[in-house]
């Protein structure tokens, strides 16, 4: 994605301010705020990124959406708007949110069944995360029928296909080699 390098110099730059201020929390849940907003709402994205609107505008806009948050949090739209880089607000809040967890100690499992996964499935898939990466994650769930069974583990760079689909792939290319 364009700017991804940028939006998490600007995302670890605001971990240390809101460090310095201790306010980490806060400002942890103002970009979980803003990176929801982004995401749900088209009109907001499409002003962010239009360049036909003026950064004085989109800070307006912006300041008028987001009234109660932190004054780090309204600071990294100013800035934004100075560099000319607003349409990174987006890609910023979900780093900002990514580096939080990380220095909480959490991590991000991203696992892909076939159905909806349950409080023991759960477990067993926190006890794998805990096993290979000897840290705490939280779990997002995506249902994908193709995989047909099992689950797909994406932690970080890690990846742990344990479903029925790969399974059966690997005996196919098994079997055509032979």
């Amino acid at each position: 994605m364009k700017g991804t390098r940028a939006a998490i110099r600007y995302a670890k730059a605001i971990l240390d301010l809101a460090k310095d201020q201790n306010t980490t929390e806060v400002v942890n849940n103002d970009m979980k705020l803003i990176s929801n907003a982004i995401a749900d709402n088209k009109e907001l994205r499409s002003l962010l990124n239009s360049p036909v609107v003026k950064a004085a505008q989109k800070t307006a806009v912006l300041k008028e959406v987001f009234t109660n948050t932190n004054t780090v949090t309204t600071g990294l739209v100013d800035v934004l708007a100075e560099n000319k880089r607003i349409a990174l607000l987006g890609a910023v809040a979900n780093a900002y949110t990514t580096l939080y967890d990380e220095s909480q100690g959490l991590q991000k499992a991203h696992v892909t069944t076939a159905v909806a996964l349950t409080d023991a499935m759960s477990a067993k898939v926190l006890a794998k995360v805990k096993e290979l990466t000897g840290k705490e994650a939280i779990i997002e769930n995506t249902i994908d029928e193709s995989i047909l069974g099992g689950f797909v583990l994406r932690v970080g760079d890690i990846q742990y296909n344990a479903s029925i689909a790969n399974n059966l792939n690997n005996l196919k290319r098994t079997f055509s080699q032979n």
